[in-house]
């Protein structure tokens, strides 16, 4: 999946220039290159789709060169995961009703590869013999806010691999005193927004809890994989509503299981994630730029162009970041702002700036 914005991480993600498509770790690769080539251990290349904006996907073209142009499925309009989900469906039922399918976020980093392969792996056999819709839960180690949680049962442990359990609740991000809380408990995860499941469970899941949204996507079957699949999506997209899998089917289906596994994962959702994910220096500042100079300044994330001359002095705690013709100057405590403050700058300034 690999349409959205990537709004919490303006001014370096834009909606010309999202943050799936930039090397954010400086590692080489843009996060969609990490997750594309973490997928080729998985699967052969050819069996890799990727759903996105419709305005991306000459950006997926020129990243993921190897990828024919079948392989891209380009939303007209965002809405949501659930209908990216179901577009996935048909295009995949018309090629292989018997596949199993893994469905992934294009922007996550995962250090642990070897283990998410094995995982991954493990789950597509579990779920070829067993009409579950399984996800991967992250085994928490702080209470933090930016994440949803799924909370499972320990004495429905499935005993076919001693980290899979049946998922009691979905929780959206909590407050930190809620947080708090589900880490004593000891029976919460973080939920990485990761899906195994059999085409033939997730479709069942569709007809089920997503009525409507499904019999939209199933009314084209014979116009995926053809040169009718265009005109048909975008009028398919033109009726269909803004819904997130996870509340349309994931915590309403009584079949869900969640496998716990520590991945190396984040997220990488907001600037404090990745400030937590890259390396420091003494003053324990995150410094991307050449030619940054601090003075009494800590703790801070400091992302500016190489040849931008940045002087900092006397600050602790705070985002500081530039992009084109944007400079962000903001707390991280307060970094769930910057979405709203996003909306507010398309308002009064343009989408030029967003």
């Amino acid at each position: 999946m690999a349409g959205g914005i990537g709004a919490r991480f303006w001014p370096m993600s834009t909606s010309a220039h999202p943050k799936q498509f930039i090397d954010i770790l400086g590692t080489g690769e843009t996060l969609i290159q990490q997750t594309y080539n973490r997928f080729l251990k998985v699967c052969p290349a050819e069996n890799i789709y990727v759903v996105t904006n419709e305005k991306y996907r000459d950006l997926v073209k020129e990243q993921l060169p190897d990828m024919e142009d079948y392989q891209i499925l380009g939303e007209p309009t965002m809405r949501n995961t659930a209908p990216c989900i179901a577009y996935a469906n048909y295009k995949i039922l018309n090629k292989n009703k018997n596949a199993r399918i893994v469905v992934a976020p294009s922007d996550h980093i995962i250090l642990k590869e070897d283990v998410f392969v094995k995982v991954v792996n493990e789950a597509l056999d579990v779920v070829a013999n067993n009409d579950w819709l399984m996800t991967i839960g992250i085994k928490p180690n702080r209470p933090d806010t930016g994440y949803g949680y799924i909370q499972y049962d320990e004495a429905v442990n499935v005993h076919v691999i001693k980290d899979i359990n049946k998922v009691k609740t979905f929780t959206e991000k909590p407050n930190l005193e809620l947080a708090k809380s589900f880490i004593d408990s000891g029976d919460f995860l973080w939920n990485a927004g990761i899906f195994i499941w059999s085409l033939k469970s997730i479709q069942n899941a569709f007809e089920q809890y997503l009525p409507d949204v499904n019999s939209l996507f199933a009314a084209g079957i014979e116009k995926y994989n053809t040169d009718q699949e265009n005109n048909f999506i975008k009028e398919t997209y033109a009726k269909c509503k803004n819904i997130s899998i996870d509340y349309g089917v994931m915590e309403n289906a009584q079949n869900v299981y969640v496998y716990a596994a520590d991945l190396g994962w984040s997220d990488l959702g907001t600037w404090g994630s990745l400030f937590e994910n890259k390396s420091k220096n003494n003053d324990n500042n995150a410094v991307s730029g050449k030619n940054v100079m601090t003075y009494n300044t800590k703790n801070c994330i400091i992302n500016v162009p190489k040849n931008k001359l940045v002087v900092a002095q006397g600050l602790d705690g705070y985002i500081i970041a530039e992009q084109d013709h944007s400079l962000l100057i903001c707390k991280k405590e307060d970094e769930q702002m910057i979405r709203n403050i996003v909306n507010d700058i398309k308002v009064e300034k343009g989408e030029s700036f967003t």
